[in-house]
């Protein structure tokens, strides 16, 4: 468990931290203030309700192909609230509505659509937002913007209506967003100021108009460039919650043993439970008992093409809202905590997860996470306890941050702890210092190591703009008894100096370039245990944006490894122990997404390691209808070492298969193939959505061994490896 004591102080510690205090050069323009209709509006999409009519449009500036230019569709953005509903609409004409791109009609899946989406910092802290996007076709997808749009979780869901209508005049819509989905606070009078950012995007053409007007250097889901707003006399609902779940399955796994091949087969039966409440304004606690992630889709398959491990992305629901909070990232590819720890085994196998609470949001100045998971034991995985708690505030000024975290691991009698501090300051213009002290201890340790070996730093030096020049430095060490258990580390016990730079130029007068800027790249990382360079990266290229949406890059590259032990490629291939220099170019180019028919290229070749390496990759995409979406990615790697006599070529294909008839019936075919495994998995998952939280799901996953080896005892191992067929229903119900 959490050490209350270490709480305590952290709360402590950041209290005495002065407020933010906006200096006259930061100061903005006075909040606008939002209509509030008196009746409800019916979200149809048709924009008949003469309340619309009482509520101004928003003023709209073009940021995509060119920023302030003329814009060639008309457009009409119009946002209010009610007491329980923040609304907005929009009259999308298009000059041809036969052109309106409506590619795909699977939730929670933009795909090159026009659309139409809103921004919501809802405690106006300048770093987080809601984002609620719609399409024409009335597919609807949500997002968790953090750190000041660095970060995007769309994973995330949220309950929320939206409908559209298209028209030979264009497409129209209405959303309409409960204030619980929102979550904010209110002043002594009521009043609740928030961050409001708006955009409509003619994907064709891709051209976007935002309100307010954002200049391009910055993203325009940036919180810190949202327009202020304020909403009178509000309210936040506290609706309760709950989700029951009820599942049902069978399976069988093949396994090998000294008297060969068998086929174990079983049932499973499992009910489980969520319950979410916020239970202030601000706060919400989401509950749950015996969690289950069955309609989660596959990891991609990935090759390590180094020695060091892989990170996979979080897709399981239950971590996903407020993950921003928990976001601490530590340079280098490190992080203080990385929630795929947990209920997973190191092999990426599910172990049940027996239950667990979280409280996510933000209570007066302060963005604070808290979670506590308990697992089951799971063959030579022990039953394990996690706990974090994450603690955040603004200082200095309003794009400044302060925070603390701990995390806690009790498993079968070991234990570790880790605390780690932050701080970012914007200190002039769009230029910040941030600074990471992480630190952990753990039982067992007999390794006599000072509190720097212990400890992990991370510094850095950035300029955030999209325009001219941007750049970024790191300095990073880790020591040799630095072990977060809940944390990733892909390499232990090193310094790292980076430095990583941009200069953007616009060219608005150009037909076929909307943006070019050369960079580069120094990265070297260095073992602390004999000071030797480890890892050196070295790169300059010349990147460029297209005003039709798409873009791409050309990077020559030089490397230096210092590899101590020998590793593994792929299935045959051995890099041994040594000091290795090589070189490679890479090409990649890319559609624009708003293309029916388009595909990305990356082809790179040269040196590598000893050897040689030749690789390419190819991603097309083809939105049939909006009803099915067909997309594949396959890359192939050549790689030889002659002196050694070793090659191999590595495949990894992946095919995935969207269909839906339409928002509640859908389905997803995902099939992977890896070569170095020799394995074909297969990923379906059919959804009928009854409502909003409410889902009916049929999962079948098999993976087929495409080489079947023969067993100790002679026999060929079964086509088969592993099967599962799986019917999940879960039902919200709302307090």
């Amino acid at each position: 468990m959490l050490n209350v004591k270490l709480i305590a102080a952290a709360v402590v510690v950041l209290s005495l931290t002065p407020m933010p205090r906006l200096g006259a050069q930061e100061t903005q323009a006075g909040p606008l203030v939002l209509t509030r209709i008196a009746k409800a509006i019916d979200v149809d999409g048709r924009l008949v309700e003469p309340e619309w009519r009482d509520v101004p449009t928003v003023p709209l500036t073009q940021y995509t192909p060119v920023f302030r230019g003329p814009t060639t569709q008309r457009t009409e953005i119009r946002v209010a609230y009610d007491d329980d509903y923040f609304y907005a609409a929009g009259w999308f004409y298009d000059t041809d509505a036969s052109k309106i791109r409506i590619n795909s009609l699977y939730r929670d899946r933009w795909n090159g659509d026009d659309a139409f989406a809103i921004y919501i910092d809802a405690f106006n802290d300048n770093q987080n937002a809601k984002w609620f996007g719609i399409t024409a076709g009335g597919i609807r997808f949500d997002l968790l913007v953090s750190n000041d749009g660095a970060t995007l979780n769309g994973s995330w869901d949220t309950f929320w209506d939206a409908a559209t209508t298209v028209t030979d005049s264009g497409w129209f819509v209405e959303v309409r967003i409960p204030f619980s989905s929102i979550g904010f606070r209110t002043d002594a009078d009521g009043n609740a100021t928030m961050g409001l950012t708006v955009t409509r995007l003619v994907s064709r053409l891709d051209e976007r108009v935002t309100f307010p007007a954002i200049d391009p250097k910055f993203e325009f889901r940036r919180p810190s460039v949202a327009q202020d707003v304020v909403l009178r006399g509000v309210k936040s609902r506290r609706p309760l919650y709950v989700t029951p779940y009820a599942l049902a399955g069978a399976g069988q796994t093949a396994v090998s043993g000294t008297s060969g091949f068998r086929i174990d087969k079983g049932t499973s039966r499992e009910v489980g439970l969520d319950v979410k409440y916020p239970f202030s304004a601000g706060l919400t606690l989401d509950v749950t008992l015996n969690t289950d992630f069955a309609q989660v889709e596959a990891d991609d398959q990935q090759v390590n093409l180094d020695r060091f491990p892989l990170f996979f992305p979080e897709r399981r629901r239950f971590f996903q809202e407020g993950s921003g909070v928990f976001d601490f990232a530590t340079g280098n590819g490190t992080r203080l905590f990385n929630s795929r720890r947990i209920g997973l085994t190191e092999n990426l196998e599910p172990v049940r997860v027996l239950g667990g609470a979280r409280i996510v949001g933000r209570a007066g100045k302060w963005d604070i996470g808290a979670l506590d998971m308990q697992t089951e034991s799971h063959g030579t995985t022990p039953s394990e306890n996690f706990g974090v708690l994450r603690l955040q505030r603004p200082v200095l000024n309003a794009w400044s941050t302060a925070g603390l975290m701990l995390t806690s691991y009790y498993g079968d009698g070991r234990r570790n702890q880790a605390l780690g501090g932050d701080f970012s300051w914007r200190f002039r213009g769009d230029q910040y210092i941030g600074a990471k002290l992480a630190t952990t201890s753990y039982n067992g340790d007999t390794t006599g190591a000072s509190f720097a070996d212990h400890s992990h730093i991370d510094l850095k030096l950035e300029r955030r703009t999209g325009r001219g020049l941007q750049y970024q430095g790191t300095l990073t060490r880790s020591g040799t008894a630095y072990r977060p258990e809940l944390g990733f580390m892909p390499r232990r016990d090193f310094t790292t100096a980076n430095f990583f730079a941009n200069y953007f130029i616009f060219t608005e007068g150009h037909k076929l370039f909307r943006r070019v800027y050369p960079g580069m790249v120094a990265s070297s990382s260095f073992r602390n245990s004999d000071g030797a360079l480890e890892t050196g990266t070295y790169a300059v290229w010349v990147q460029w944006d297209t005003k039709a949406g798409g873009g791409g890059w050309l990077e020559p590259k030089y490397f230096h490894e210092n590899v101590a032990r020998e590793f593994s490629i792929g299935s045959r291939l051995k890099v041994p122990a040594g000091v290795y220099d090589f070189a490679d170019f890479q090409v990649v180019g890319f559609m624009g997404t708003g293309n029916r028919l388009r595909a990305g290229i990356d082809l790179r070749a040269g040196t590598y390691f000893d050897g040689r390496r030749t690789q390419a990759i190819f991603t097309p995409t083809w939105n049939v209808s909006p009803h099915l979406e067909l997309g594949a990615d396959y890359q192939m790697t050549a790689l030889s070492f002659s002196k050694r006599d070793q090659s191999e070529n590595i495949h990894i294909a992946r095919v995935r298969i969207r269909t839906a008839l339409d928002a509640q019936k859908s389905g997803n075919a995902f099939i992977q193939y890896n070569s170095t495994t020799d394995r074909l998995d297969f990923n379906v998952r059919l959804r009928y959505a009854f409502a909003e939280g409410t889902d009916l799901w049929l999962v079948y996953n098999e993976g087929l061994d495409t080489d079947r080896n023969f067993d100790p005892v002679g026999v060929r191992s079964p086509m088969s490896l592993a099967r599962t067929l799986l019917l999940k229903y879960s039902h919200t119900f709302g307090f």
